[in-house]
């Protein structure tokens, strides 16, 4: 059975993304097909990239580097939840996916990302990172409005139909894990 990790993508104080990270988290729990961990990147309290040799080598020096490896390197697929700023996802999730390699390497990942229109333009942003990595992005993903999915821009109150939009992504990422678990074993 994979393990897919929830990466809460956001370290910002008040943040809306610890909401949407627990509530992916409750509809995956509901699921027998995969094991689901929720991994905030805050609790790394990683500096901004401080490796002084190229992720690409393997070569970490860093506790914090090494405790990071060793988190994402134990999972099989990753669902991340984004914040989108600026027309993109947030730096500490940038800095966060930058500071590995090979732990993101033969690994399917879906998206759930928030924002003013949902959060699309971060995820396209992540979608080429990921390709860069090694990671198979896929389809399906759930885009939340500020506006519709949030009360006062701050209260997190999903609507209905966003629950299945969950379940049809994590299908995917499940399927994808699977599939992908041949690859990293080859």
């Amino acid at each position: 059975m994979p393990k897919i990790a929830i990466i809460l993508g956001s370290t910002r104080p008040g943040r809306n993304g610890e909401a949407v990270a627990k509530w992916v988290l409750d509809i995956a729990k509901q699921r027998s097909d995969a094991e689901f961990e929720l991994v905030d990147i805050a609790d790394y309290q990683l500096p901004h990239l401080d490796e002084a040799i190229p992720p690409a080598a393997g070569q970490y020096s860093q506790p914090h580097t090494l405790a990071w490896a060793e988190k994402i390197g134990s999972f099989d697929g990753f669902v991340f939840v984004t914040p989108e700023y600026n027309h993109s996802t947030s730096g500490a999730l940038k800095n966060a996916i930058d500071f590995l390699f090979a732990e993101w390497n033969d690994k399917a990942a879906g998206f759930v990302s928030y924002g003013a229109v949902g959060g699309a333009r971060a995820v396209e942003h992540l979608r080429l990172v990921m390709g860069e990595l090694k990671v198979a992005d896929v389809r399906n993903q759930v885009t939340l409005s500020l506006m519709t999915d949030f009360k006062n821009f701050s209260e997190f109150t999903p609507a209905e139909h966003q629950e299945g939009q969950v379940n049809a992504m994590l299908d995917q990422v499940v399927s994808w894990s699977n599939a992908l678990a041949t690859v990293r074993a080859a």
